[in-house]
């Protein structure tokens, strides 16, 4: 199926004008496949020829303006409309859709505790052509308005308040009509259905509601008021930042499950994974992260649904804005008001990392060609990198005239589509600096700058007492608006810092600072975070901050100064063990939860698996479980849940002997707490089937202990993790040969397979990788495309014929795009490693 091609857009875009889409959906029709009725109404403004996308099981039949159309003229996933009169044109299309299993178009799951089946819809970039057929470019808005027939018992959801308006006479099957949406693009339009269990409430006029299975009830019971309280707080705060009033009638959160994602911000009708109903016990991080998703979201209905891309070059109008947004607004408007430090340690390193592959890109690229290009670029740049740009635009802007700009754009593109040029000018109506020029500097460019304080002493003279100057080098060609931590050895406490000046300055500048007193024993550029640049430390602050880094008085600060032990240990800079050593001085004792999982999880998933040699591994697992240790130790007291459930995973993925895990397991619980959970108890059996220390008995009575689709995920994961010949066999053949399995099974799978332990068990299914997953991306499509590339990828296999097969892979010009993207970004990685590793 060809993508359609930014030219192709251009053309129908001035050749129609969509206004209606009635759909029709049959749910009751089976389990395999769904019934599609839609009805199009649009307008030619010339004559001409175009065409309509879709991808059915079956193309009954079409009609235009009552004439019928031939289903065999369907071209892959185009439908030719030849001859088009100017004028108004009505469009029917009778299809028969199959349901996903991948999470693309609309995915059908069967709950395993209950067997109730739920649909939900997840449009995006193409895939609205799984559903219905329609004109499939985001810059043809139209009206939408769903009819639903689905079994007695079921709810259903869509954009629009939704109404059951009857039963089927033959089978009581109820049939649900929605409100007409406003003007909105067709990657946006969303239904979901099942038995749902709902919260329901209004607020600021409008209905709110929130729905999972009813497998999950409990769980968002219990958490109704933390979600509903989270969501009101947010939309109160927008609606006050924003001069544009929310602009649909109503807001339904659906957690859904086996969702790709971590949410979609469909208008009235967000989609979020459902691993965000807590089953198990959580920290308050995560709760964060919900928020913040949800907050995020919630951005959305401005920066995206009210106004839309007009192509995809401009991804970041949605996802940079919704990024930054959701976390300044999760900060001013709910407890959650540290956000940014957690933003630090995770979300802006994926960013860093995303810009130092080879398939970086601008934020606000100019050269996305086609869909498929465009499906490459939701990464680490359009959301945390774009974000840190809009941080950093308003520290250099000021708030103020940020808010008029934004406020401007949606007033003048509301229910319409706009640029990267658009929103510029929006911008600099309210402002004198050089907006243009910023855009030009900061999102069409590529890489991270390095920022590096030279600091030299100044020797005292008649009338002062001496100093220092600082002068700051800049690898790289952004300006940069930062602030400066200068810290001195605090004179009552010798092991504590205090930060003794905060300077400002502008990035770059010919201007040399000039600071009385003695030097610092630590220097921080960009203290606060307030922009994006990998920060150098000079040597008398990296001498510190390895000694004294939990002394460092604010956790935003501390995130700071670990992003650059981090840049340095992937920069070869510094040694693995150097960090490692470093994290076992300071993590038992920091005070921000969000540092010590962001820290940890670097040390587990990069240094311990992929940086140090081989032979050093039990070392380095060794010091994360003395870490976790200390941490258990120092919560004995019951006064950090959160620090406490962290210590206690930090363990159970790094120990490298299972008497403890057993005992633990046998126990149902840690002593002194927590009881273990389902999380912790899949957690702690796949880390024990690593080990070899149980098998599939005990598996499959897990299994029936949880049989949950998180526990038939726990279990396919512990299963593949086992160190045995067949059970790798049988794995492999799942994971390469089993279409029915759904994207998240595939997943489960995969994460179990490679495991460090078993590097001689598993070497023969290195080069065997890449030619499986070419074919399997080809045959089932670019959601397990991506899943293959990111967890089945044998990303532990850190040697050189690894990466010889991989490039060798990379030549093959029919692989998907998507797995290409994954594999490009993995061996670059992979040769990151070695080069750690064999400096």
């Amino acid at each position: 199926m060809p993508a359609l091609t930014r030219h192709e857009a251009q053309l129908r875009a001035r050749l129609l004008d969509v206004h209606h889409y009635a759909v029709a959906l049959d749910l009751t029709v089976g389990d395999d496949t769904f019934d599609s009725t839609t009805v199009i109404r649009f307008t030619a403004l010339a004559a001409g020829d175009t065409f309509l996308e879709l991808k059915p099981d079956e193309l009954r039949s079409a009609a235009l303006d009552g004439h019928p159309l031939d289903p065999a003229d369907l071209d892959g996933d185009r439908l030719p409309l030849t001859g088009l009169t100017e004028g108004p044109h009505e469009l029917r299309l009778d299809t028969r859709m199959r349901y996903s299993r991948t999470g693309e178009g609309l995915h059908r799951f069967t709950d395993p505790v209950d067997g109730e089946a739920y649909v939900y819809s997840q449009m995006f970039m193409d895939d609205v052509q799984r559903v219905f057929p329609a004109f499939d470019q985001p810059d043809l808005k139209a009206v939408f308005e769903f009819t639903v027939t689905a079994p007695a018992h079921w709810t259903v959801l869509a954009n629009g308040v939704t109404t059951r308006t009857g039963d089927r006479d033959t089978d009581g099957a109820g049939i649900w009509r929605s409100a007409p949406t406003p003007l909105i693009s067709t990657y946006l339009a969303a239904v979901a259905a099942g038995p749902w269990h709902s919260v329901s409430t209004e607020h600021a006029g409008l209905p709110f509601g929130i729905h999972c299975r009813k497998s999950l009830a409990p769980h968002l019971d219990a958490d109704a008021d933390e979600i509903l309280s989270v969501t009101k707080d947010c939309f109160d705060r927008y609606q006050d930042k924003f001069t544009e009033p929310y602009p649909f009638d109503s807001y339904d959160q659906a957690f859904v499950p086996e969702f790709n994602a971590g949410a979609m911000e469909n208008p009235g009708l967000v989609t979020f994974r459902d691993e965000f109903i807590y089953r198990s016990a959580v920290t308050d991080t995560e709760r964060q992260t919900r928020a913040m998703v949800i907050a995020h979201e919630m951005a959305h209905m401005w920066f995206g649904d009210l106004v839309t891309l007009a192509w995809f070059d401009d991804i970041w109008l949605n996802e940079s804005f919704a990024e930054y947004m959701g976390y300044q607004t999760l900060t001013e408007a709910t407890r959650f008001t540290d956000t940014w430090t957690d933003f630090g340690v995770t979300r802006k390193s994926w960013g860093y990392d995303a810009d130092q592959r080879p398939s970086t890109h601008p934020v606000a690229p100019d050269d996305v060609p086609d869909t498929a290009s465009a499906l490459l670029n939701f990464d680490g740049i359009s959301y945390a990198k774009g974000a840190s740009a809009l941080r950093q635009l308003v520290a250099w802007l000021g708030e103020k005239d940020f808010l008029a700009g934004i406020n401007t754009h949606f007033a003048r593109h509301k229910f319409a589509n706009a640029s990267l040029a658009d929103f510029v000018d929006s911008l600099a109506a309210h402002t004198e600096r050089d907006v243009h020029g910023w855009a030009e500097s900061w999102l069409r460019t590529t890489g991270i700058d390095t920022l590096s304080p030279q600091i030299e002493d100044t020797p005292a003279g008649a009338a002062d007492a001496g100093g220092w100057t600082l002068t700051v080098d800049r690898k790289g060609s952004r300006p940069h608006h930062i602030a400066v931590g200068v810290y001195h050895s605090d004179p009552v406490d010798d092991g504590a810092l205090e930060r003794t000046e905060l300077l400002h300055l502008d990035v770059p500048t010919d201007e040399v600072l000039s600071v009385g007193g003695p030097r610092p024993a630590l220097l921080v550029l960009n203290d606060g975070d307030l922009t994006y640049a990998k920060v150098r430390l000079d040597d008398t602050s990296v001498e510190t901050a390895l000694r004294c880094l939990s002394a460092i008085p604010d956790p935003l600060t501390r995130a700071v100064v670990w992003n650059s032990l981090r840049d340095m240990v992937r920069d070869g800079e510094l040694d693995p063990a150097d960090y490692l050593a470093t994290a076992g001085a300071h993590l038992p004792a920091e005070s921000d939860l969000a540092l010590v999982q962001g820290v940890l999880a670097f040390a587990r998933t990069h240094i311990a698996t992929r940086y140090v040699a081989p032979e050093k591994r039990t070392d380095a697992l060794a010091t994360l479980t003395g870490i976790a240790r200390d941490l258990l130790r120092r919560t004995e007291d019951g006064s950090d849940p959160g620090l406490r459930l962290t210590a206690v995973r930090a363990f159970a993925d790094s120990a490298t002997q299972p008497d403890t895990l057993a005992a633990w397991l046998a126990d149902d619980s840690v002593p002194g707490g927590p009881e273990l959970d389902p999380e912790l108890r899949w957690r702690i059996l796949g880390r024990l089937a690593v080990l070899g220390a149980v098998g599939e008995d005990d598996i499959d009575a897990a299994l029936a202990a949880d049989p949950s689709a998180t526990g038939e995920e726990g279990a396919a994961r512990c299963r593949a993790a086992l160190p045995s010949a067949q059970g790798k066999a049988a794995a492999w053949e799942r994971l390469f040969r089993d279409d029915s399995l759904s994207n998240y099974l595939f997943s489960a799978i995969a994460q179990g397979f490679w495991q460090p332990e078993q590097t001689d068990l598993v070497a023969q299914y290195v080069p065997r990788f890449y030619p499986e997953a070419v074919a399997l991306a080809a045959r089932r499509g670019p959601a397990i495309g991506e899943a293959a590339g990111r967890w089945a990828f044998p990303a532990y296999a850190v040697d050189e014929a690894n990466i010889r097969a991989g490039q060798a892979c990379l030549k093959d010009p029919d692989i998907l795009p998507l797995l290409r993207r994954k594999l490009v970004d993995q061996l670059d990685d992979l040769t990151r490693a070695f080069r750690i590793r064999h400096p």
